[in-house]
């Protein structure tokens, strides 16, 4: 995968805040009644470095950071703000920067999404994708506003990236290991749809080995090793665009996450973790 797979750097935001997310237990992150999923406010920062485990073709080192703010619920709807910036020095060249930026909003509902994204390499000017989508008669519609105005109708349904982790760990507390699901959440140029495979492994009960997960009001929540490979839809590949892994807790927030691109793998390390206020909400 080339270098601008980091503008899926949108899809992980929304798994990391359900993450999602790209994902509320509130701030006391108390357990959750069995069969509703609440996705906890909160903001978070990941440490990034290239992952030893997995041979780089090209890439020689790298290192960089995630940080977003997820707030919102079902009620008023979700919105994240996310950024991922990563140094990069390859065989084929000297180091650059990738720096990618979204900001989202997820009606409650599952019916709408708004986003932005703008992402830029190596000093050159930010490639900018904003749109809107509703679902209406099975399928949803695509509004872009950037990089040009395009409408663009899809008849099959998908979904968003909340409502997408809130399917994942509905599945990990009923027990099952896998979940097929087809996602859309405004990935490289907005007009992509993906056909995801969610791997879930048996709950965690040994504790956490980051420190902003060591804390008393995680003690109780459920977490399960997750990992999710997307691949684009009517693109005829058999192996994936790219997968995420990660540790999942039944709030939706994750820890020890692990981006495959491909060629080469980053590994993240969550560094600082804020539990936000949450609103009164029944849905």
């Amino acid at each position: 995968m080339s270098m601008n797979g980091f503008g899926l750097a949108s899809t992980l935001a929304s798994i990391l805040s359900t993450v999602a997310v790209l994902a509320s237990v509130g701030a006391s992150a108390q357990p959750q009644s069995v069969g509703r999923v609440v996705l906890a406010p909160h903001r978070a920062v990941y440490d990034l470095v290239l992952d030893d485990d997995k041979p780089a073709t090209s890439i020689e080192a790298a290192r960089g950071r995630i940080a977003f703010d997820f707030t919102g619920d079902a009620c008023e709807g979700y919105v994240l703000s996310f950024r991922q910036v990563t140094q990069v020095s390859s065989s084929e060249g000297g180091p650059r920067t990738i720096d990618a930026r979204t900001t989202s909003f997820e009606a409650g509902d599952g019916a709408s999404y708004r986003f932005k994204t703008e992402s830029s390499a190596g000093g050159a000017p930010a490639e900018i994708v904003d749109g809107s989508v509703q679902k209406s008669g099975g399928g949803y519609e695509i509004k872009l506003s950037a990089p040009k105005p395009e409408t663009v109708r899809q008849t099959t349904d998908a979904l968003f990236p909340n409502a997408q982790m809130k399917a994942v760990i509905e599945a990990a507390r009923a027990g099952k290991t896998t979940l097929n699901v087809r996602l859309y959440d405004g990935a490289n140029s907005g007009k992509e749809v993906y056909d995801t495979l969610s791997v879930i492994g048996k709950r965690i009960e040994a504790k956490p080995s980051e420190a902003p997960l060591q804390r008393p009001e995680f003690e109780t929540l459920a977490r399960w090793p997750v990992s999710i490979s997307y691949f684009k839809v009517d693109s005829g590949e058999t192996t994936p665009s790219y997968t995420i892994s990660f540790e999942l807790y039944e709030n939706g927030v994750t820890g020890a996450i692990k981006l495959d691109y491909g060629s080469f793998a980053l590994r993240g390390t969550l560094t600082r973790l804020d539990l936000l206020p949450k609103q009164d909400c029944a849905k």
